[in-house]
Formats: structure tokens, C-alpha cells, sequence
């Protein structure tokens, strides 16, 4: 086992400690005792660990004490850490913003996951029952949520936490995010309510049914089943449904509100103004032509964004403020398109009315990039150059679309991309 500090320095200080004492000794003085090792010199890590590694280890300790978490904590949990390079190929290639919409959710909102997910609510209904009762969420949300994140707790993930999230941390490009997560995990093993060598979930590093990360945990998990303990991980998912519960209603779940529904638009509809956090009462949506798919009126649950996931090729919906409460738990909006269209299916509602266009390639991280630069050198100001399509670079390519006669939709595609490659640069 490799120590923080070799053996050899700690056995001369020690030699040394030793000369000084019989040293006063002989003078007659009295006897120092001998200096103490640093706390962080009494933890054992791994032999494996990369070196680099290893150091971030070391300077994380004193870190963690200085956050509170006792030593024999550390002494318990940092021997237990193994760096993984494969949660940071995860991180980097997630499914939410590397496929198609329409492919996420032929996984996500399969036939079978629907009939899973209206057996559980059989299987648990008293339990959802009581859990909406008090925290006021349906539970065709929360079981929705269980199936995204595991499948209904057939999969809760196999990763050793502590690792997975100190790799993650040392790697840096969310270090400070990670490093904190590491932390609350440390004072979850502190409380007693899990084991550090056992403390198994996915490579991000959350756990349990409903993959809640250390932060969340601490914050929202609720012994619901009275038990003494804050059970995430259990075979029982009782605790795990009313701690998801318990954390939409704390981020302002509003109890008998819908997340949404799809909507129609009509024809040469103008999508200014469209998208998450561009909101607007439903007087002005059904102004502009928008309506239920059964030619009905939009029903007003208050201001709510249009939102086209695919653009004018695909479905369109209008989302409310709880489809923005999903968003608390994961802020990717083919994720949240699916935990919203998976509660409709688990209720009994039919599949979506509108296709996708599934001959449309999904843009990688490059192509996203590329677009980014493209529209910043012909004038179209995206924001950052992070290859996420955020609200910045939707109104940049609309503003492009509109310049060049097409649907101002706001949706990237390769023939974009292309076109914009051939464009003249900006003579701004």
C-alpha cells in the first residue's frame, strides 16, 4: 500500500525525534515529545493510482477536513478510490446530447419501459398515493422518473461512487462541481448511511433507484418508510419514489398542473419567441394559431413556452412551469421531453400524433462547434463557442434562417452547417 508519505521520511523524523529527546535527556531538561505525523500522512491509498492522480488525492485531504469530514472518515474512505478513465469518456459522450431526440426516445419511452411503468404503478399505487398526498406530485412523474434513471431499479449502476467522482474531479472540466459532490459523499458515509467500499451507483456518481447525486441526497432524501434511515439504495423503492417527490416539490412543483402537452401549429407559423424560457400566456400561443390536437383550445395553466425538439419537421409541444421543475433533475431537454411524454404513456395516453424526421444525422460535438464558428464568422453573434445548442445559438441560426428565406426554426442540421461553410464571411 502506498502511503501520502514515503516510510523513509517518516522513519528519519521519527530517528530524529529520537536524537532530540535523548539529547535532553543527558542535559537533564525535559523530554520533548515527539512531532506527530500529519493526519494526512496516516492515509493508505492505492499502489495502482496514476501519479498525478495520487497528488490530487493528497491535496484534496486537508480539502475535505477543512469541510468538516473527520479523518477516520478519510482513513476509511480514500483507500477505497481507483481512478476510472472510463466515467470520463461518460461524461463527455452522454446520450441526452449525442443522439437525435427521436432515437432517445425509442429507448426511453419504449413499449415495454410503458408497460413496466403501469405495472410498478399497480404494484405501488397506496405508496404513490400517499407520496402525492403529501408532496403533491403525480405519480406517473415519479415513476417516470424511476424508469428514465433505472429502469424501474433494474439497473442502479455498479460504479464505486468515491471513485467515480474523484476522477471526475480531478479530471477538471467540472472539477469544482465534482469535488463537492465527492464531498457530500463523504458525510453521507460519515452519517452512517452507507458503506464507502459498497457506495455503488453510475459513473456520474449518483445512486440508488432514482440516481439521486450526494448533494441531492443531502438535501432532499426523506425516510418516508420510517425506518430510521434515508434508504436510496434498498430493494424497497419506497424511499427513493417519496425522495424524488420530496425534491420536485422543493424546486416548485405546482400540485395539479400538467408538464405539458403537444400542441399543432399552423401553417407558416412564425417561431420568434419559441423555445424553453421564452414564455408567454396561452391567449397569445392560440393567437398565433396554436391549438390542441383536437382542434381545441390550449388550457391555461399559465404562462408556457412553445418548444419544437426537432423543429418545424417534428412535434411541437407547449410546456408549462413543472416541465421546467424536471429540469432540476436533469437539464437536457431530450430527457425532460421524456420523463414528460413517459408519465403521459404510463397514465394511459396514446403515442405522439407528429413523426420525427428520422433521415435527419445527429451533429456531433465538432459539427456543433463548427456551426457555432460558422455563424459567428457571417455575422450571427451564438455566444459561446462550447458546442452546446443553447438559446444564444437558436436565435442566431433563426436570424440566419430568416435572412436566407427559410423557416426560422432554430434547428441544426448538416445541410446548415454546409451552407453556412459556403457562406461569405461577415463584412461587418
Amino acid at each position: 500500500m502506498h502511503w501520502l508519505a514515503p516510510r523513509g521520511m517518516l522513519g528519519l523524523g521519527l530517528a530524529l525525534a529520537f536524537g532530540v529527546a535523548a539529547a535532553a535527556s543527558e542535559r537533564g531538561g525535559a523530554v520533548p515529545p515527539p512531532p506527530r505525523p500529519a493526519p494526512a500522512d496516516l492515509v493508505r491509498l492505492h499502489p495502482d493510482l496514476p501519479a498525478d492522480f495520487r497528488d490530487w488525492l493528497r491535496a484534496f485531504h486537508p480539502r475535505a477536513v477543512a469541510a468538516g469530514i473527520a479523518e477516520a472518515t478519510l482513513a476509511r474512505a480514500l483507500p477505497t478510490i481507483r481512478h476510472r478513465s472510463d466515467v470520463i469518456g461518460l461524461d463527455r459522450n452522454q446520450a441526452e446530447f449525442t443522439r437525435q431526440i427521436w432515437d432517445y426516445l425509442d429507448t426511453a419511452v419504449s413499449e415495454a419501459r410503458v408497460a413496466e411503468g403501469r405495472a410498478q404503478r399497480t404494484r405501488h399505487l397506496g405508496t404513490l398515493r400517499a407520496i402525492e398526498a403529501r408532496y403533491g406530485v403525480p405519480p406517473a412523474i415519479v415513476l417516470a422518473i424511476w424508469g428514465m434513471e433505472t429502469n424501474f431499479g433494474g439497473y442502479r449502476g455498479r460504479t464505486h461512487i468515491l471513485s467515480a467522482l474523484a476522477t471526475l474531479a480531478h479530471e477538471g472540466r467540472r472539477g469544482a462541481f465534482f469535488e463537492a459532490e465527492l464531498i457530500a459523499a463523504l458525510r453521507i458515509i460519515e452519517a452512517g448511511d452507507a458503506n464507502p467500499a459498497t457506495m455503488r451507483g453510475s459513473w456520474a456518481g449518483a445512486m440508488g433507484h432514482t440516481q439521486f447525486m450526494p448533494t441531492s441526497y443531502l438535501a432532499y432524501a426523506v425516510d418516508f418508510g420510517g425506518d430510521g434511515r434515508r434508504d436510496v439504495w434498498s430493494e424497497d423503492p419506497t424511499d427513493a419514489l417519496a425522495s424524488t417527490a420530496a425534491f420536485l416539490a422543493a424546486e416548485g412543483w405546482t400540485a395539479g398542473e400538467p408538464w405539458g402537452f403537444e400542441v399543432v401549429l399552423p401553417e407558416g407559423f412564425d417561431f420568434e419567441g419559441t423555445g424553453r424560457g421564452r414564455r408567454a400566456g396561452v391567449e397569445l400561443w392560440m393567437a398565433r394559431g396554436v391549438r390542441m390536437p383536437s382542434g381545441g383550445p390550449l388550457p391555461d395553466h399559465g404562462p408556457a413556452a412553445i418548444i419544437t425538439p426537432a423543429g418545424a419537421r417534428g412535434p411541437a409541444f407547449i410546456a408549462y412551469r413543472n416541465f421546467d421543475v424536471i429540469a432540476r433533475y436533469n437539464r437536457a431537454l431530450s430527457y425532460m421531453v421524456a420523463v414528460g411524454h413517459l408519465a403521459d404513456r404510463i397514465e394511459g395516453r396514446g403515442p405522439l400524433g407528429r413523426g420525427w424526421p428520422r433521415g435527419e444525422p445527429a451533429l456531433t460535438a465538432a459539427d456543433r462547434r463548427a456551426l457555432q464558428e460558422e455563424l459567428k464568422r457571417t455575422g450571427f453573434d451564438p455566444g459561446d463557442i462550447d458546442g452546446r445548442i443553447g438559446p444564444a445559438t437558436t436565435d442566431a441560426l433563426r436570424d440566419w434562417q430568416r435572412a436566407q428565406g427559410l423557416i426560422a426554426d432554430g434547428f441544426p442540421t448538416r445541410a446548415i452547417l454546409e451552407s453556412l461553410r459556403k457562406a461569405p464571411p461577415c463584412q461587418c
